[in-house]
């Protein structure tokens, strides 16, 4: 699969501005997942190595292919197209016509800065304009843009992007609330620090709106 039909699949192209997208090689696809291992995998003992680390220990002879193996079918598989989940729509034969909001989706995510864990929750909200989307569905939207490089800031815009496509509407909002180990476990070392964003699409940029969702979610959210 091209980058482009990549960026295509993820975004909605009405939308997109460069800072919106994750930053992707044009050969970002030509590796199969079986040769980015192998590949990481040397570099990680590289790494290891240069760092002064005996790799013939037992514990640390695997670290290499763990390592490899969790960048690119764990942590990292928001970048294989493959793993973007399908999102069915229903019709809103009900005609609920208010917010619908999922609350403190379990996020985690890797700072592209220092490749760090991000950890957090995010809180997610839509009003339906005829159309709804399983609740599991929103969660694994979350789940799939996290597993990338990222900056919390794209993430979030992301995810309202793909649900604004989704849902065929404007009225999309997501707000995270995230700690991020760069801040926490090294640097300032600031371990009560969290970091919050918020993307209010349509009929959320309505100062009574937005007060709405935030209410609900109140942002209580405990790590």
């Amino acid at each position: 699969m091209k980058v482009e039909d990549f960026l295509d699949n993820m975004e909605d192209q009405d939308h997109l501005s460069s800072n919106e997208q994750t930053p992707l090689r044009e050969d970002a696809f030509q590796l199969s997942d079986a040769e980015k291992i192998e590949s990481i995998k040397k570099n990680v003992h590289e790494i290891l190595v240069t760092l002064g680390m005996d790799m013939t220990d037992d514990s640390l002879k695997g670290t290499p292919n763990r390592v490899a193996k969790m960048f690119v079918n764990e942590i990292f598989g928001g970048l294989r197209p493959q793993m973007k989940p399908s999102a069915s729509t229903f019709e809103n034969k009900y005609k609920y016509n208010e917010m619908l909001v999922e609350k403190n989706i379990v996020l985690y995510s890797t700072c592209e800065h220092h490749l760090l864990p991000i950890v957090g929750r995010a809180h997610v909200a839509y009003i339906s304009n005829g159309n709804v989307v399983g609740l599991s569905k929103m969660n694994r939207i979350v789940d799939y843009y996290a597993k990338r490089p990222q900056v919390q800031e794209r993430l979030n815009i992301q995810i309202v992007r793909e649900l604004q496509q989704v849902l065929n509407t404007e009225d999309v909002a997501c707000v995270i609330d995230a700690k991020h180990l760069c801040v926490n476990s090294r640097g300032i070392r600031d371990i009560d620090s969290s970091t919050v964003t918020g993307e209010f699409g349509g009929k959320f940029k309505d100062p009574q709106v937005k007060s709405e969702f935030l209410d609900y979610i109140k942002l209580e959210t405990k790590f």
